[in-house]
C-alpha cells in the first residue's frame, strides 16, 4: 500500500474530511488532496504531524514508497540536529562553558559551533526571565525555541537546574529529562508534541514546595 492510500484509509478512520485534516495540521485542503492523490509528499514537518495525530510511526507511513531515501534522509538530518542541540546543550548555559559578549542590551548570551551548525541562546532578566535559542545549519536558521521562567523561593538552586538540564537525551532533547532527582531536589519537564512543533513546561521542587518553573515552545523552522 502506497503512502497516499495509506493517508486516505487513516485520515477517513479518524472521521475527519480533506477540510478538517487540513485544519488540525495548519495546512490547506489543496495540499492534502495532492497528497492523497499522490501528486506530492508532505515534507519532514507535515509527515512528523501526521505520524502524531494518526498515532502510527513515521516508518509505517513512508515504508516501500519512492520518497522514503529522501525521507530517510530527512530524519537523518533531523537525528544528528537533536544530537548537535543535546551537545550545544553540555558546552553552554548548563555546564558554565562559552558565554559571548552581550548581542541585545543587559543580555546574557552563550554560542556553541561545529561543523555546519552554530547554536546561540540569549535570554534577558533574572529572577524571572526570558530567551531564546536558536540553530543554523550552513548559516540557515532551523530550529528556535523560547522559553519564559521564573524564581518562586530563595531555596531554588542555579546549580541544581544546570544539572537537570544536562541531563538531556535524545527522549527529550527541549529542555531538561522528564524527571531528575538530586538531594531534596527534584527536576520535573512535561511536554506535548515532538522536535518539529512542542510545548512544555519545567518545574523544580525543593521538597515538596515548587521554586521554579518554566514555560516554553518552539519547532524546526522552514
Amino acid at each position: 500500500m502506497i503512502f497516499s492510500e495509506k493517508l486516505q484509509i487513516l485520515r477517513k478512520n479518524k472521521g475527519l474530511t480533506q477540510e478538517a485534516f487540513a485544519e488540525k495540521l495548519n495546512v490547506s485542503r489543496q495540499a492534502v488532496a495532492k497528497w492523497e492523490a499522490g501528486q506530492v509528499y508532505p515534507d519532514i514537518f507535515n509527515l512528523i504531524q501526521i505520524s502524531n495525530l494518526m498515532n502510527v510511526s513515521v516508518d509505517y507511513l513512508v515504508k516501500d514508497q519512492p520518497c522514503s531515501v529522501n525521507i530517510a534522509e530527512k530524519l537523518t538530518d533531523l537525528d544528528e540536529l537533536i544530537a548537535f542541540r543535546l551537545e550545544a546543550n553540555v558546552n553552554t548555559y548548563a555546564a558554565f562553558m562559552n558565554e559571548v559578549e552581550s548581542t541585545r542590551l543587559s543580555s546574557h548570551d552563550f554560542r556553541y559551533s561545529r561543523g555546519d551548525f552554530t547554536y546561540h541562546d540569549s535570554y534577558v532578566g533574572g529572577e524571572q526571565f526570558a530567551g531564546e535559542e536558536a540553530i543554523w545549519k550552513r548559516g540557515t536558521a532551523v530550529y528556535a525555541m523560547n522559553y519564559m521562567g521564573r524564581v518562586l523561593s530563595d531555596k531554588f538552586s542555579g546549580d541544581f537546574l544546570k544539572e537537570a538540564l544536562r541531563q538531556a537525551d535524545k527522549k527529550m532533547p527541549y529542555r531538561g529529562p522528564e524527571f531528575y532527582q538530586s538531594g531534596e531536589y527534584t527536576y520535573k519537564c512535561n511536554v506535548t508534541g515532538s522536535f518539529a512543533w512542542f510545548q512544555g513546561c519545567e518545574e523544580i521542587y525543593c521538597a515538596e514546595a515548587k521554586v521554579y518553573e518554566c514555560v516554553f515552545h518552539g519547532g524546526l523552522l522552514r
